[in-house]
């Protein structure tokens, strides 16, 4: 039985629940994304440049963390969109129940490892003599968090899915004022410098983290009871499947960091930047990158309660219309991001601290200009894969979110042999035309299936490959 209040999903105009549903879900991501910008802000300010590719050596490991908890929270929701519409509302506890507990159990082995890593780990990743010593004390705090950190991050998806996506922006924002708010007293009143980010971080994560268990008591479509948390392949496995698509693109970000982590020191230091001005500079452009790429998947995750229901309720043509409006917005937003970073590249990275190292500056403003001049590409070709992961289409969502990151992988292994430390910046726009290309001819045969589809009889309706 489908509860009365989720039943608007398939009947109010897509436009209004799009906006509804999408505004706190960018705010949400970006608020997400302020706890690691704004140690970079204050780091940066404070410690200078070193600090910042400090914190940009930890940021693999807390990505993968991340990436956990959308596995199995991206999952969970897409689960629950899908189960709402198709009125198997039974299915919910077990799975929701499965996702916090497996983030859970992501988050202590992802700690344990980084603590038993150790120095050889964040060498690894790119730490050099210089900021080894500034990543380890930043790191090993942030460690002690990330259990908890990920079940709150499972928990936010899984309260949006829910039809409270202002809660859940609520919780996140908490925690963030109270970082924003504990960066300057920490890092310059308290004096303890890189230590006092990392704690002000996991402050303002242990806050939000309470919000969102608290939601539990009071969700709109499942009531957890202890049976629930028992492990239950049936259940988890198309959990991890739906959600599969959301941790691969979060794996390949890593990938993509420690890959470039260690071509720009290596480059680097063949040029007349050195090995740390250019991995500084990185670090600075992947966070601008990160507010417009999340407030493009933000649109897109937004949108995913809608989309599940709606498809699973067998309404295709609501679903097609809301592909064609999470792609307009996506577009519109990243040509308005692209204009400010290709007209005012200097306030961007000032903002990151270190203008009075003009060669610094210098070398992040033209890499700035590289390395985001096709964004709209790559925002549109992930919310794409979004869509699908949306519908229920993992085997096409899982590939085509990956397929960028794999391309720019390659680019930048060999782009710099030519190009030198900035040829690594220049393999970004490279990924983006060839990406959006394939996904391009996936996304107009799934358009075509669904409207094939929306002239069927619901009986015949299948999924769209």
């Amino acid at each position: 039985m489908v509860p009365e209040e989720s039943k608007y999903l398939g009947e109010e105009s897509v436009a209004k629940l799009l906006l509804k549903f999408s505004v706190p879900c960018i705010l949400s991501l970006i608020i997400s994304c302020l706890y690691n910008i704004v140690d970079q802000i204050f780091v940066g300010n404070g410690i200078g440049y070193l600090g910042n590719a400090a914190t940009g050596i930890i940021f693999p490991i807390t990505v993968v963390g991340w990436g956990a908890s959308l596995l199995f929270g991206d999952g969970a929701a897409a689960y629950l969109s899908v189960s709402l519409g198709r009125k198997e509302t039974e299915k919910i506890p077990p799975a929701v129940a499965n996702a916090m507990l497996f983030s859970f159990l992501s988050g202590v082995v992802i700690s344990l490892t980084g603590y038993l890593g150790g120095d050889g780990l964040l060498r690894l990743l790119g730490a050099t003599g210089e900021t080894l010593e500034l990543a380890r004390d930043y790191g090993f705090i942030l460690y002690a968090m990330l259990p908890l950190a990920l079940v709150q991050n499972t928990l936010a998806a899984i309260i949006r899915a829910d039809g409270c996506p202002r809660y859940a922006m609520g919780a996140m924002f908490a925690g963030a004022i109270l970082n924003i708010i504990g960066d300057p007293i920490a890092i310059f009143v308290l004096d303890m410098g890189i230590k006092g980010a990392a704690y002000a971080t996991i402050f303002g994560q242990f806050v939000s983290f309470v919000l969102c268990l608290a939601y539990l008591w009071r969700s709109k479509s499942f009531k957890l009871s202890p049976a629930d948390f028992r492990p239950d392949g049936s259940v988890l496995r198309p959990v991890t499947a739906l959600g599969a698509s959301s941790f691969l693109t979060q794996l390949s970000i890593v990938v993509i960091t420690v890959v470039n982590n260690v071509l720009l020191v290596k480059y680097g230091a063949q040029s007349i930047y050195g090995a740390d001005i250019p991995l500084s500079a990185f670090v600075v452009i992947m966070k601008l990158f990160q507010i417009v790429l999340n407030i493009a998947i933000g649109i897109a995750a937004g949108a995913q309660p809608i989309v599940g229901y709606n498809y699973g309720a067998q309404k295709y043509d609501r679903v097609r219309t809301l592909l064609k409006l999470i792609v307009k917005w996506t577009v519109i937003v990243c040509a308005v991001a692209t204009i400010l970073f290709e007209a005012l590249p200097h306030l961007a990275i000032g903002l990151f601290g270190s203008g009075d190292n003009a060669l610094y500056t210098d070398f992040a403003v033209l890499c700035l200009r590289i390395y985001l001049s096709c964004i709209i590409l790559t925002c549109v070709q992930k919310v794409c894969a979004i869509f699908l992961q949306s519908i229920g289409n993992a085997k096409a969502a899982a590939p085509l979110s990956l397929l960028r990151d794999l391309l720019l992988i390659v680019f930048s292994l060999i782009a710099p042999t030519m190009l030198g430390v900035t040829g690594i910046f220049w393999a970004a726009p490279a990924a983006d035309v060839l990406a959006i290309a394939i996904t391009a001819l996936v996304m107009i045969r799934v358009w075509h299936t669904l409207k094939q589809q929306s002239e069927l009889p619901q009986q015949y309706s299948t999924n769209p490959a």
